[in-house]
């Protein structure tokens, strides 16, 4: 199995969305958002199962060892230490993100209990971001379940279990989505906002990345968190 982050560097709309985050804490949220990609690229680059799961072990002793040591010569890693961990997020509460992609790596099928514990891990993401930017009372778990489900299901394409994980997307950022978001929330926000309407495009349909609607509908989003 393979998917890609929702927000890759080059995307031009991934400036907009980092400027949603209160100024303190956008180096923190670009650090996790670089955990999520570099876990990508690492199962964009493994072909064998078995070098999989021992590539993304490495991943998880390295975050939970963040708590007690210094971090390696590894970018990721260092950028997690100097922004993210200084704003009381773990670098074991980091480790579920790697669970959530190991399940990609996995299981030959991904069926319901597959795709729940993938959108309960990588959406975590949304927790610790939520820690770092000092958000409270928002839909952190839904919202980052529902953005993890609706990425895989772009990345799928057509077939079952692609149409299995945009079922279980739409809901969770419905859910998300239908209450107001805090201000130091938003970019998350923004995020849930951009994959659900990615979710509404034909599985074959390309990603209007940057076309006005979806700006003016992010704007909107930071201005009104609606």
């Amino acid at each position: 199995m393979n998917a890609s982050l929702n927000m890759p560097p080059e995307d031009p709309e991934r400036a907009l969305i980092l400027s949603y985050a209160p100024a303190a804490g956008q180096a923190a949220l670009a650090a996790l958002l670089a955990l999520d990609e570099a876990l990508a690229q690492l199962l964009r680059t493994t072909s064998q199962p078995a070098v999989g799961q021992l590539r993304l072990a490495w991943w998880r002793e390295a975050l939970a060892k963040l708590d007690t040591a210094l971090p390696p010569a590894e970018p990721v890693l260092r950028g997690l230490a100097a922004e993210v961990l200084p704003r009381g997020v773990t670098g074991a509460s980091l480790v579920p993100i790697v669970h959530g992609w190991e399940v990609l790596v996995e299981e030959e099928a991904l069926d319901g209990l597959a795709l729940a514990r993938y959108a309960a891990g990588r959406g975590s993401l949304f927790v610790a971001a939520g820690t770092a930017l000092g958000a409270a009372g928002d839909p952190l778990a839904t919202g980052g379940e529902g953005w993890a489900l609706a990425d895989l299901a772009r990345h799928l394409g057509d077939g079952a279990e692609a149409d299995a994980a945009r079922s279980l997307a739409a809901p969770k950022l419905a859910e998300a989505l239908g209450q107001r978001w805090s201000r130091n929330a938003r970019a998350l926000g923004a995020m849930a906002h951009r994959a659900r309407m990615d979710l509404d495009l034909p599985a074959d349909a390309p990603l209007p990345i940057g076309a006005p609607k979806r700006v003016v509908r992010l704007l909107w989003h930071r201005l009104s968190g609606w």
